[in-house]
């Protein structure tokens, strides 16, 4: 029987953890790959059969291919901490690897939940991400909002996972900021720069892009929310391209 090693990459995500390696339980192994959390993510993943492994954070791609080369088994499921399994893909993901009909990978959909609320709009209709894949046939580039890349057949599960993203706005926010850092890093390794068009125009481009083009408006004021939270992260993003080209800390 094909087996499959599940991957948990982690940073204090201790309101997650347990959930998240619960819901992967039908794994053979399962991985907790930690940026050194200073809350209970780690003591709380120990309560379970799982491997720690702890890795100071340099991107989000090198963090998970390292932990694939530490897989025992040939099929890879990567869950995020704040990511659930359901039932349905369980299923799913259980019969793909005993007959992957030549895919080396399989995409997901996910169930976006924001402030409370799912939400459908806002481009989170077309949220889709490789979840698994052959160990040996497929790698994450990219430092942020990494993707899978290979050159084998991929198929397309019907259920979605869920996807609980944020705690809160706070949460929210911080992630934005994270984010935008790691973008301007790259940004700013690629010799990009920053003018006027990316701090204007950009950032209100990218709330009516998600408001109005992809339907925001019908998941209601989160749905608005949402939309202008989309478009501040591309307005820290270009803010601390700036920075850097500017040398400024």
């Amino acid at each position: 029987m094909t087996k499959i090693t599940a991957i948990i990459p982690t940073l204090n995500e201790e309101i997650h953890i347990e959930e998240a390696i619960k819901s992967v339980g039908f794994a053979d192994e399962i991985i907790v790959i930690d940026s050194y959390s200073t809350d209970s993510t780690v003591a709380l993943a120990e309560k379970y059969n799982v491997k720690i492994i702890k890795r100071k954070f340099d991107d989000f791609s090198s963090q998970k291919n390292f932990a694939i080369q530490q897989a025992k088994h040939p099929w890879i499921y990567v869950l995020d901490a704040d990511e659930r399994v359901t039932s349905e893909v369980k299923r799913e993901i259980l019969e793909a690897v005993q007959n992957p009909n030549n895919c080396v990978g399989f995409y997901v959909r996910r169930s976006f939940y924001f402030v409370g609320k799912n939400i459908n709009y806002g481009g989170c209709q077309r949220d889709k991400v490789i979840r698994l894949f052959l160990k040996e046939e497929c790698m994450y580039r990219g430092i942020v909002h990494e993707k899978i890349t290979t050159n084998g057949k991929l198929g397309f599960f019907k259920h979605k996972i869920e996807h609980y993203s944020y705690k809160n706005y706070d949460h929210y926010i911080s992630k934005m900021n994270h984010y935008g850092a790691l973008r301007a890093k790259q940004y700013f390794d690629e010799g990009k720069t920053v003018n006027l068009y990316h701090i204007l125009i950009k950032p209100p481009a990218r709330f009516f892009i998600h408001y109005f083009l992809r339907l925001g408006f019908l998941d209601g004021f989160p749905g608005y929310i949402f939309a202008k939270t989309q478009a501040y992260g591309v307005y820290v993003r270009y803010v601390k391209l700036w920075l850097l080209n500017r040398n400024v800390k």
